[in-house]
């Protein structure tokens, strides 16, 4: 396990109603692959300490690492990161973390990414390594949201798309004027429309709340995808 590190917030940026993005510069910080996590802890001035782990929006040599975070309103460390912390704030880091869930360029099969929520993070550090690399595999994202405002980094990833990174949008309780398919859920029959089949034998990287990435890996399996092939990432309860 590495020693935890000394972060210093460096941006915070709102996401949606409920999340934001913070670019912490971590003085030793190694770098990390495109999927990788790092622990976080919170230090009060009595000396409780809480620790959690967050998925990295950033990839690469770069001393400063990116999360993003959405706030459970029970939780004891997502309201302080959403609605407290400022530049200049000081945390501590332990990390990267995980070899796993990661995607490198080396990687040259077809890549499936499906995300529910917040469970994008990962997954756009990815999208941001395929892009930076000129990767000429064929991407696509498959991207589940309550609706339009609850996308995280929604411009980066429409900026993104090209001929080899297509992006899908599933909203489940309200869409945009004018969307072609009516709010709902991630079933199999949508899987099966929007993504890469199993015939092409593609790398399929699933990030989400539990019982969304246990539906979605039970519908691969379904359509005939490997479940070795199917690498699932989760937080949240059972």
């Amino acid at each position: 396990m590495t020693d935890w590190l000394v972060g210093t917030i460096t941006h915070v940026r709102t996401e949606t109603p409920t999340g934001r993005s913070l670019t912490i510069a971590v003085d030793g910080w190694p770098g990390n692959l495109a999927g990788q996590h790092l622990d976080l802890r919170l230090t009060a001035p009595d000396g409780y300490q809480a620790v959690r782990s967050y998925s990295i929006a950033s990839v690469g040599a770069d001393p400063s690492v990116q999360l993003a975070v959405d706030k459970i309103p029970t939780g004891e460390v997502s309201p302080y990161l959403v609605d407290d912390v400022l530049p200049g704030d000081q945390l501590e880091v332990r990390g990267p973390l995980g070899r796993w869930f990661v995607w490198t360029p080396e990687d040259t099969r077809p890549i499936q990414l499906i995300a529910g929520g917040s469970g994008i993070v990962p997954l756009v550090a990815m999208a941001r390594a395929h892009a930076a690399s000129g990767s000429a595999v064929p991407f696509r994202l498959l991207y589940s949201v309550r609706s339009p405002q609850d996308r995280f980094f929604a411009d980066e990833i429409a900026a993104l798309e090209s001929e080899t990174f297509r992006v899908d949008l599933v909203y489940t309780r309200s869409t945009p004027e004018g969307w072609p398919t009516p709010a709902g859920r991630v079933t199999r029959d949508v899987i099966e429309a929007l993504t890469l089949p199993a015939s092409d034998a593609p790398g399929v990287f699933v990030c989400g709340p539990t019982g969304f990435v246990e539906a979605v890996a039970r519908s691969l399996v379904d359509l005939g995808h490997e479940p070795q092939n199917v690498k699932t990432e989760r937080f949240g309860g059972s």
